[in-house]
């Protein structure tokens, strides 16, 4: 072998250990489960590949839980992840991976390319390509209640936070939570069940004002308003005036009947 070939293989070898070891610093946009590394599977330990621990300021919450389900329902849930990097549309914002100890899970109307089951386990649910691209970092997703309401049923979730580069690192925030619904008869009322430091901040206001001509009303229309409001406050001061010298008795311009009735008031006499 010449001394050029042996080089180009070293190079070759060199360049597929880069490419393995980059592959190994990837996030996984298209889903996640299954064990983190060696920690146990990923709704129960945590997205551990980004960081070693949870970080509560990103808030993790499901939606529309009931109090007590009835055997074989279907519920819609709402998973969503609140804080961590910006969200950038245009790239990866977030995922989650979720699993229950009983029933079956599912996406929600409008979501069917948004989550999908990990590897077909009907018990454990992430999200896709194109569910990691979401405007809110939020998933509709449904959980099929088990054939009986003898057992109580847990709910294993884990949300990460990203800020779409693609890598595992620091700069990326997630949380997990365990929720977990009695059997039993079923009011219609649901909760919210949420983990992080419920430092949610409502998203500020796309305008700070409203154009007066999208309020339905011409501009004369105002005027006439205006207009209205002011022979009103004349009106008014017109009253204030009549009364405050209309029946006074210092008033001097008052007619002789109208004083001598108020002098007969003030004795008691009637006219």
């Amino acid at each position: 072998m010449s001394r050029s070939s042996a080089y180009s293989n070293r190079l070759l070898v060199l360049g597929v250990i880069v490419l393995l070891a980059a592959g190994g610093t990837q996030g996984r946009p298209g889903g996640v489960g299954g064990d983190a590394n060696g920690d146990g599977e990923v709704p129960l330990a945590g997205c551990t590949c980004h960081s070693g621990q949870p970080d509560n300021s990103v808030t993790l919450l499901i939606d529309g839980l009931p109090y007590h389900y009835e055997a074989g329902v279907v519920y819609t849930l709402r998973v969503q992840l609140i804080g961590g990097p910006d969200i950038d549309t245009a790239s990866h914002t977030g995922g989650f991976s979720m699993r229950v100890s009983a029933g079956t899970l599912g996406a929600g109307d409008g979501f069917e390319n948004m989550v999908q089951n990990w590897e077909d386990d009907s018990a454990t649910l992430t999200h896709t390509d194109a569910g990691s691209k979401t405007e809110d970092r939020s998933w509709l997703i449904v959980w099929t209640a088990p054939s009986t309401d003898e057992e109580v049923v847990t709910f294993w979730l884990a949300g990460n936070s990203v800020n779409g580069d693609l890598a595992n690192s620091g700069l990326d925030r997630w949380n997990r939570l365990a929720a977990s619904v009695d059997g039993g008869e079923d009011d219609g009322r649901t909760r919210t069940v949420f983990s992080g430091d419920g430092g949610i901040e409502p998203p500020a206001p796309v305008s700070h004002g409203v154009d007066i001509h999208l309020m339905g009303a011409g501009l004369w229309a105002h005027w006439l308003g205006l207009l209205g409001f002011a022979a009103v406050i004349i009106v008014l001061l017109f009253c204030g005036l009549f009364l405050r010298y209309g029946f006074s008795r210092h008033y001097a311009g008052r007619s002789n009947l109208l004083r001598l009735r108020i002098k007969h008031l003030r004795r008691g006499d009637q006219l």
